[in-house]
């Protein structure tokens, strides 16, 4: 019941080597398990069948919905079980990773006031779901003494040397006595030990993990498997999905609804604001209005008091697009616009934009159209009251934009 894997060095290494190792070994991770034929069903999480206790109007319905968490039961010594299933979490950018631990926060706390157990199936973290490092000290830092003391064991299952780096990395804020709660199981069987068999919850992900590891082992062949369907978004999903999905959910329109809605606003209200796209707005503010509109709950930025929070979602929003408004084909072509004759470019670039999806060019040519409005109100402002001389450039690139034609292109 060891941590398995390549040994880590023993002298002295800094966070950042540390950080390092632990991204070379969970891509090692995702190696060995396309070697076992498994890499087909990591990048996806599969759907872990409707819970028909859970409710729309559960307080993290957005994350409960996916079947990371689990109550499973008792252990044999009575205690209560919950596990965490790497496996049924999705890519990160449809996972609010800060809403994930305030859902373990909220699960926990109904047992806390007992003694209780916590099963982490490892199996399925890889590149694409994995949470940050600094996530990970975060999780430990935010529970309370009432969590560390009444947890009584905490089971690792299918270990990798991923673990063994990032034990060393929370080191310095690992107790010892916590320490000795971790217990490693390579294999489900040696978990069984201390679980009732009927009320433990194990992924369908897992249980074939656990069987090609045991047939890899006694140098059999895994049986074939099938990949399993990824899991549908909310059906009012706003963040993390294609335009296509959101163009088919309201009715064919093109133009994305938080798109359309922080462009009016900005529109209205922030054209002359300095520093608009630029300044920061509070992390927790952003993540709950994006849970407001991925359940379909009206948003007023009036509310917030602060014209830059619009602004801050409307970049979220094109961040956490599955493909970017230009395209992952088109990325080589864009790469290629500087190697081309100046004289040509112009021509280039229209071609481009031509093959772009009908959904992606209506977006981007909305945003540019607002972007250009937004240069032209930096200039007027700037020759109005002599602001600073950012605003000024970013007026003069309008101008320099409008010269060449450039808004043709949209």
């Amino acid at each position: 019941m060891v941590c398995p894997g390549h040994p880590v060095p023993r002298q002295s290494m800094s966070r950042l080597d540390l950080e390092e190792l632990a991204e070379i070994e969970l891509q090692r991770d995702e190696e060995e398990a396309t070697a076992l034929g498994a890499v087909r069903r990591t990048p996806v999480a599969p759907m872990a069948g409707p819970d028909p206790a859970l409710s729309m109007n559960h307080p993290f319905y957005d994350v409960a919905r996916h079947g990371i968490l689990q109550v499973a039961g008792e252990d044999r010594l009575g205690r209560r079980v919950v596990t965490f299933s790497c496996c049924r979490m999705p890519p990160s950018h449809e996972l609010n990773h800060r809403r994930l631990l305030e859902y373990l926060q909220y699960t926990l706390d109904q047992y806390v006031e007992s003694d209780y157990t916590i099963v982490y199936f490892h199996y399925g973290l890889n590149s694409q779901n994995k949470p940050s490092l600094g996530w990970f000290q975060s999780a430990y830092k935010e529970f309370d003494r009432r969590h560390r003391k009444n947890l009584k064991a905490l089971y690792v299952v299918h270990p990798t040397n991923f673990i063994r780096v990032l034990w060393n990395i929370l080191r310095p804020l690992i107790s010892h006595k916590f320490g000795k709660k971790v217990t490693y199981f390579n294999y489900l069987s040696e978990l069984r030990e201390h679980l009732r068999d009927d009320q433990l919850i194990v992924p369908p992900e897992v249980l074939r993990h656990d069987e090609e590891l045991r047939n890899l082992h006694t140098g059999r062949l895994p049986p074939p498997t099938k990949t399993p369907p990824p899991r549908p978004p909310l059906p009012t999903q706003q963040f993390g999905v294609s335009l296509k999905y959101l163009k088919d959910k309201n009715q064919g329109e093109l133009i994305p609804p938080v798109l359309r809605f922080t462009v009016t606003y900005l529109r209205e209200k922030g054209l002359r604001t300095e520093g608009l796209f630029r300044k920061s707005a509070s992390v927790q503010t952003i993540r709950e209005i994006q849970r407001l509109y991925n359940q379909g709950k009206p948003v007023n930025f009036d509310d917030y008091g602060d014209i830059h929070i619009p602004a801050v979602i409307l970049k979220t929003f094109l961040r956490e697009l599955p493909q970017p408004l230009l395209t992952f084909e088109a990325y080589e072509q864009i790469l290629g616009i500087t190697s081309v004759e100046s004289s040509l470019r112009v021509t280039c670039c229209r071609q481009i934009l031509q093959r772009l999806p009908e959904h992606n060019y209506a977006v981007l040519r909305y945003l540019m159209g607002f972007l250009h409005e937004i240069c032209f109100s930096a200039l007027l402002h700037a020759a109005d009251v002599h602001t600073s001389s950012g605003a000024r450039r970013c007026g003069m690139l309008a101008l320099v934009c409008a010269s060449r034609g450039c808004g043709g292109w949209w």
